[in-house]
C-alpha cells in the first residue's frame, strides 16, 4: 500500500485565500522521494510584489530560489501563497529577500539554498539582494539565475 503524500497538506487542491501577511502564511512540505540524490530545485517568481515600509508604494522584484533538498520539498502552492502574501506587506528589499530564505530554510532544512532578489529601481536605484547558505554541494548542475542586472533603457 503506497503512502498518501497529500495527507498532511491543507492547501493543495483546496480553495485558499491569499494570506494577509507573510507571518500568517503556511509553508507546507512533502517528503523528498529522491533522498540520497543531490539535485537542484529552482523556483522563479518574476512578478514578486511588496510595499515600501515608509511610503507604502509598491516595490517589484524578480525572485529566483535554488535549493538542494534533503528530506523535504517545499509544496509549490504553499510557496506561491507565501510569496503572494508579501503583496500588502511593508518591508525593505533586503528584509523581504532574507525573510523568504529564512522561512524556507526553517520549513524544509535543505542541504543548500540560495536566493536572488532582483529588485526594480525606485528613486533611480535598483537594489539586488543575494544570499546562500554556504558552498553549493559538489557535482550539482547549477545554471546561472538568468536575470541580468538592471541597466536602464540604454
Amino acid at each position: 500500500m503506497s503512502e498518501d503524500i497529500s495527507a498532511p497538506l491543507t492547501q493543495l487542491g483546496a480553495r485558499v485565500a491569499l494570506p494577509a501577511s507573510p507571518a500568517e502564511a503556511v509553508l507546507e512540505r512533502v517528503a523528498n522521494p529522491h533522498r540520497g540524490k543531490t539535485y537542484v530545485v529552482r523556483f522563479t517568481c518574476p512578478e514578486f510584489t511588496a510595499l515600501c515600509p515608509i511610503t507604502g508604494q509598491p516595490d517589484f522584484a524578480h525572485i529566483v530560489i535554488d535549493y538542494c533538498p534533503a528530506e523535504w520539498l517545499v509544496e509549490s502552492k504553499s510557496l506561491k501563497l507565501f510569496l503572494g502574501s508579501f503583496r500588502n506587506h511593508g518591508a525593505f528589499h533586503e528584509d523581504c529577500t532574507l525573510d523568504i530564505a529564512n522561512r524556507l530554510s526553517a520549513a524544509i532544512t535543505p542541504l543548500w539554498l540560495r536566493i536572488g532578489g532582483y529588485w526594480y529601481p525606485r528613486g533611480g536605484l535598483p537594489i539586488d539582494v543575494f544570499w546562500q547558505s554556504g558552498t553549493p554541494p559538489e557535482g550539482i548542475f547549477l545554471p546561472p539565475q538568468g536575470v541580468e542586472p538592471y541597466r536602464g533603457r540604454g
